[in-house]
């Protein structure tokens, strides 16, 4: 009944939250991080017990994390990052048969997401609109420069004029260029959790009054238009598991949504949609450890404010 979350470098909250349910639902259990620097991880120093992972890029560590698992009694992993996500979606199949749950959606979905040039198809299928992805040849100005890979918006550039064009931006093969979304629209950030059987559960639109390395460091929970719409388009969404943060731009005048980014993984924002009354943590206990049908919320507290700010662990060296 253990478990252990992946990469856990910062995410103090979530683990806290995790050792908290565990603690009410299950006494017994414990809530072990790991990464691959784990003395310098912060969230390492506060879950039950540490360990050091490889790379994911390793060819061991399939084997190691299996190994991992089998020694600690662990039946859930939780991956906190973007570059964990398709290998441990490869993988996630023999693990179940070991009696490991991973959290991961299917090796389909996760591509869709992590490749920007195919997260369009995605949100086409759930019928929401995509900024245009320009040929380089032909980019309308102004636009939108980011890696098709990226993660945390680093690489990200807004593009005025063919002036702002770098020859370093234009002969990085993984940069794309894209329709600017202009001032009148509002960027949301929506945490969704999906059943294992690809059902929406619960979502919890987030606006971003104010971001910081790519991470919300200001927000507010909105049951807005956003929320009507998503919550219709996303009751059943193939190879999407566990938690998933949607990123989608509004207009709240046009009642106009756009389509940015989707994370299959706990946001960096998460802890507002928790504090607002939906624990995605306990909903995965309860239904990967106690075996529970999960029911349908929507009883969370519109309005929420969250301001997040720096604070210290401290661990001898």
């Amino acid at each position: 009944m253990n478990i252990l979350i992946t990469s856990a470098g910062r995410r103090v909250e979530l683990v806290r939250e995790f050792k908290g349910c565990l603690y009410k639902l299950i006494p017994t259990a414990l809530v072990y991080a790991a990464d691959a620097n784990p003395t310098l991880s912060a969230a390492c120093h506060v879950a039950d017990r540490y360990f050091e992972l490889p790379l994911v890029s390793d060819p061991l560590y399939p084997e190691y994390l299996l190994q991992l698992c089998i020694k600690n009694d662990i039946s859930l992993i939780i991956p906190t990052i973007d570059t964990e996500l398709e290998v441990l979606a490869s993988i996630k199949q023999s693990l179940t048969k070991k009696g490991i749950n991973v959290i991961s959606c299917t090796t389909d979905f996760v591509s869709l997401c992590r490749d920007k040039r195919k997260t369009s198809d995605l949100f086409k299928s759930i019928g929401i609109s995509y900024p245009k992805i320009f040929d380089i040849q032909n980019i309308v100005f102004p636009a939108f420069c980011k890696p098709y890979d990226g993660s945390c918006s680093v690489g990200t550039k807004f593009i005025s004029t063919p002036t702002d064009l770098t020859s370093d931006l234009l002969k990085n093969p993984k940069n794309i260029f894209m329709e600017y979304v202009g001032k009148d629209f509002t960027e949301f950030t929506c945490d969704a959790y999906f059943d294992k059987y690809s059902s929406l559960k619960c979502l919890v639109p987030r606006e971003r009054l104010e971001v910081r390395a790519g991470e919300v460091s200001k927000g507010v929970t909105r049951k807005n238009f956003v929320y009507e719409q998503l919550v219709k388009r996303l009751k059943n969404v193939p190879g999407a598991i566990g938690c998933v943060t949607i990123q989608v731009f509004g207009n709240p005048q046009s009642g106009e949504i756009k389509g940015l980014e989707v994370n299959p993984r706990f946001g960096g924002g998460y802890p507002l949609t928790s504090a607002a009354g939906c624990s995605y943590v306990e909903l995965l206990i309860r239904e990967y450890l106690l075996e529970e049908e999960i029911p349908f919320c929507d009883n969370w507290v519109d309005g929420l404010i969250m301001l997040r700010y720096d604070a210290k662990i401290i661990s001898h060296e």
